[in-house]
């Protein structure tokens, strides 16, 4: 393991864990996770930061950089929105009006930037944000290749707890595997990897290289990305915000909690955690709970091949007339116009 420096918002003196060495034959990808904490309600200045990160990234050989959950549009760790059951507060509204006002919209002039970015760098670039469709928010991983190509989404399908206030819920139709050069890329996101059925349909579309942007800082999220390696037979990248109170607007704007922590600007919000594990379960790079940094590891991808022989879930070790799973994954649309598919049936039939 060795240390590299990288370039922060204040252009700090910090380091980035690298796993340097190895294979280095067309079976080894490298992979970067970024922590590092969101501009909040600055998207433009989100941005900035998400080029220089992946500009470090790009300079070390990354080949796949992953972002955290809602790296852009932000993760409002700690806000209820002026919610209690039955009211809710005119503070509250007017925070989620600025927080609707930092989201994208999909397509957008923001995904045209991003991929720009996956293009100039010439990486693959898995991207947390804050998807804006209308009035309704989700929380949505965006990918994009190395020509500068938007390539699909995966909206958050169970937003935890509060998040549910202001987060819509994704559908079967946006839980995309993608073949690519590099392994069959995949995401899902915090929480929504705890759901067995997701990650078993997951594991059916032959996802290789899992990632699990989070918001999840706790020591037992490890477990969770050990044990989804280990079941899958997949390389684990979870890329998680570092944040301190300062990264956030000050109170009484934006409050916490109301205790002393949320007065100190140097205190810790949000500890990372972001690792890098192999399908063996073995910790390649991480977690890391210091500070903003980019945490890269090779992944041999011969490991996948290895792990699947001892355990493959939807291969020699399922068992379809026991246990099965059925997955609806067309869109859910509350309105369906039909004059839409009339036009479409004389379309087809007027030749």
């Amino acid at each position: 393991m060795s240390l590299v420096p990288i370039t922060t918002a204040d252009n700090g003196p910090l380091f980035a864990e690298v796993e340097m060495g190895g294979d280095t034959s067309s079976t080894t990808v490298r992979a970067t996770v970024v922590q590092a904490s969101t501009v909040f309600y600055d998207t433009p200045a989100t941005l900035d930061k998400a080029e220089r990160l992946l500009a470090e990234a790009a300079s070390y050989g990354a080949q796949l950089v992953v972002f955290p959950e809602a790296f852009v549009g932000g993760y409002p760790r700690g806000s209820n929105f002026g919610v209690s059951i039955g009211n809710r507060t005119a503070k509250g509204k007017e925070e989620f009006r600025k927080y609707h006002a930092s989201a994208i919209d999909v397509p957008g002039p923001e995904v045209d930037r991003l991929a720009a970015m996956a293009g100039k760098y010439k990486v693959y670039l898995v991207m947390g944000v804050i998807e804006r469709e209308g009035y309704t928010l989700y929380c949505t991983i965006l990918f994009f290749d190395p020509q500068g190509r938007y390539m699909g989404k995966h909206r958050k399908v169970m937003p935890t707890a509060l998040e549910r206030i202001i987060w819509g819920f994704g559908d079967g139709s946006t839980i995309p595997v993608f073949e690519t050069p590099l392994g069959k890329l995949g995401a899902a996101i915090c929480w929504e990897n705890k759901m067995p059925l997701l990650r078993m349909a997951m594991y059916a579309k032959g996802v290789e290289i899992y990632c699990a942007p989070t918001a999840d800082s706790r020591d037992v999220w490890q477990a969770s990305m050990t044990h989804i390696a280990l079941e899958g037979g997949c390389f684990v990248l979870s890329a998680n915000q570092f944040c301190r109170r300062k990264d956030y607007p000050p109170p009484p704007e934006y409050v916490f909690s109301g205790t002393e922590d949320d007065l100190n600007p140097e205190s810790v919000v949000c500890a990372g955690g972001s690792v890098i594990i192999s399908p063996s379960g073995t910790i390649l790079a991480g977690p890391n709970y210091e500070g903003e940094a980019l945490i890269s590891a090779d992944l041999d991808l011969g490991d996948i091949a290895r792990a699947k022989f001892d355990f493959d879930v939807v291969g020699h070790y399922s068992r379809p007339e026991i246990l099965s799973l059925t997955v609806r994954d067309h869109p859910s649309n509350p309105v369906t116009f039909t004059s839409e598919s009339t036009k479409s049936e004389k379309s087809d039939t007027s030749h």
